[in-house]
C-alpha cells in the first residue's frame, strides 16, 4: 500500500502547471483535491462493476473496510434505481478495450446509449448490435446514410450503433 501511496504522492507532485503559483502549499492542496475526486470515480466504477458482476454489498463493504450498510449509502443511489431489467452499466473499460467489450455485448443484444467515465450504459434489445468509435469531427448525421445512429456522444468521440436484425447470440 506504501508503494501505491508513494506512486500517488509523485504524480500529484509532478502535475505541477503553474510555474509562477507562488503558495506550492496551496497548489499542492489544488492538486490533491484533484487526485482525491479521480480516485473517488474510479472506485465508484469499481463497485459499479462488482455490484454488475452480482457482488453482495457486504463482500464490497468488507473489501473496503466497512459495513454493507455504509457500503450501500456511499455507492449505490441513482445508478442502480435507474437501471432496469433491460438496462445495465458496462464497464470499467477503457479506450484500449471497450470497442471489444461493445462487440461481445452487442452480439449478446446490448447496445451503448450513454458513457461514463470508464463505462457505458447499455440497453438489451432481442437483436444483435454494431458499435463503432468516431471522432466526433463531423456532423452525426453524415452517418446515418450507412445506417448508423449516434448511441452516445462523450467528447472527443461519438459512439455508433447499427441493429444488424439478427437475433441475439446464446
Amino acid at each position: 500500500m506504501s508503494e501505491l501511496a508513494d506512486a500517488l504522492g509523485a504524480a500529484i507532485l509532478a502535475t505541477r502547471t503553474d510555474e509562477a503559483d507562488s503558495d506550492d502549499a496551496l497548489a499542492l492542496v489544488r492538486r490533491t483535491a484533484a487526485a482525491e475526486q479521480a480516485v473517488g470515480g474510479l472506485l465508484q466504477q469499481a463497485v459499479g462493476a462488482a455490484r454488475a458482476e452480482g457482488h453482495s454489498w457486504a463482500a464490497i463493504g468488507a473489501e473496503l473496510g466497512m459495513s454493507r450498510q455504509a457500503a450501500q449509502q456511499r455507492f449505490g443511489g441513482r445508478d442502480e434505481e435507474s437501471v432496469g431489467p433491460e438496462e445495465r452499466w458496462l464497464g470499467p473499460v477503457t479506450a484500449f478495450d471497450e470497442m471489444r467489450e461493445l462487440e461481445l455485448a452487442g452480439r449478446l443484444g446490448w447496445h451503448t446509449v450513454g458513457a461514463g467515465m470508464l463505462r457505458h450504459r447499455m440497453l438489451r434489445t432481442p437483436t444483435q448490435w454494431e458499435h463503432r468509435r468516431v471522432a466526433w469531427v463531423r456532423l452525426p448525421s453524415r452517418y446515418e446514410k450507412d445506417g448508423w445512429q449516434v448511441g452516445c456522444k462523450a467528447f472527443p468521440w461519438l459512439y455508433l450503433v447499427r441493429d444488424t436484425g439478427r437475433p441475439v447470440e446464446e
